[in-house]
């Protein structure tokens, strides 16, 4: 029963990782909208979350080259998706790529899908409360 529970919420709870990730990374963004030569990043969430689902890494899993036996193994994993540089509509004069605009309308975009997501899971947590209850 449980794991039955837990298959059915498992694409909401992926879903809802990548936009805990992506809004870490546009909070990155709009913290670094100062920062001379910044580059902004982000990733494409569809694509994102259609990897994480069929279980493909994000990095492509190739594995890191030690050249001494005291070198650390790595896992090369730099989060659940590869993150891209956003190509600026307009060039800046320092070389950050942050538009603000932008930044921001991607930022509340997600909190409101990442809400949306949240609303989803507690209606169907409810729904089988109810359901074992009665």
């Amino acid at each position: 029963m449980v794991s039955r529970i837990d298959n059915a919420l498992d694409f909401q709870q992926v879903a809802l990782g990548l936009r805990a990730h992506r809004q870490q990374i546009l909070a990155g963004n709009i913290a670094n909208a100062d920062t001379p030569h910044y580059k902004a990043r982000d990733f494409e969430f569809a694509q994102a979350l259609k990897n994480a689902v069929a279980g493909r890494a994000a990095g492509g899993g190739l594995p890191l080259t030690t050249t001494s036996a005291r070198h650390l193994q790595g896992s090369g994993d730099g989060g659940p998706a590869r993150l891209m540089y956003r190509t600026p509509a307009q060039a800046s004069a320092d070389g950050n790529t942050v538009d603000m605009d932008v930044e921001r309308a991607q930022f509340s975009e997600n909190a409101v899908q990442y809400e949306a997501g949240l609303t989803f899971i507690t209606q169907h947590l409810r729904t089988l409360m109810s359901a074992v209850q009665a």
